[in-house]
């Protein structure tokens, strides 16, 4: 009885073996070989790959050094675009600088002017009255004022004349209205008026022999010419 259990397992275990070897002999080999070039390929692709990652990496370094130079002239043409607008900004800032200072001084000299030749006009009316002070000691015959003279009223009126004419002078020359009398100088027509030349031997011509009315100046400024007489050329 054993043994027939004995023969019935061995020969089991001999069918087992033989159904192993016959499915390991009937796989295809193209499987096999298709296993081994997918497994090549793979391979290759990889080295492929790890080689080519340089290149690729190189590219965006070339890009990226493009790129800075491009942004850097973009810089350098702003910056000179600033410096241009900071320079015209300058330029008309001196400008107006200059043209305010100058305002400034223009304004300083008006109101200078405006200060000086204020009386200007108050003070020419007053010469009339100076002129008219001047003709009436003029016309004051001089015998009758002299010390032996008996004509005391005429003296005393004559004094008082002459002190209120000197005493006019010197309130407008306290404010800058000063007079001059041409006797005897040169002609100049910026400070006199000729009235008539004669001609008069031994006298040089264009000198002024007779002063009708003294002249006025204020602050350096001919406020009125003199009015005169001039020698004429005898030739």
């Amino acid at each position: 009885m054993s043994l027939a259990i004995f023969s019935s397992s061995l020969k089991s275990s001999a069918f087992k073996t033989a159904r192993v070897a016959t499915t390991i002999t009937s796989r295809p080999s193209s499987a096999i070989w298709s296993q081994r070039f997918y497994s090549t390929e793979n391979k290759d692709n990889k080295d492929n790959k790890e080689e080519a990652a340089p290149a690729q990496e190189a590219a965006p370094a070339g890009e990226a050094t493009e790129a800075a130079a491009e942004q850097k002239t973009a810089h350098e043409e702003a910056l000179a675009a600033k410096d241009k607008q900071l320079a015209e900004v300058k330029d008309r800032l001196l400008r107006t600088l200059a043209d305010m200072e100058n305002l400034r001084q223009r304004t300083a000299k008006e109101v200078s002017n405006t200060k000086d030749y204020a009386i200007q006009k108050f003070a020419k009316d007053l010469l009339d009255t100076a002129d008219i002070l001047n003709m009436a000691i003029k016309n004051v015959p001089q015998d009758e004022i002299v010390e032996t003279s008996n004509n005391t009223h005429l003296k005393s009126l004559h004094t008082g004349v002459a002190m209120t004419r000197d005493e006019l002078l010197k309130t407008l020359k306290r404010y800058g209205v000063e007079s001059f009398d041409p006797m005897n100088e040169k002609f100049d027509p910026n400070l006199h008026q000729a009235n008539f030349q004669v001609p008069m031997p031994g006298k040089e011509p264009g000198t002024v022999f007779d002063v009708q009315k003294i002249g006025f100046m204020i602050k350096g400024r001919v406020l009125r010419p003199a009015q005169v007489g001039v020698v004429q050329s005898t030739d």
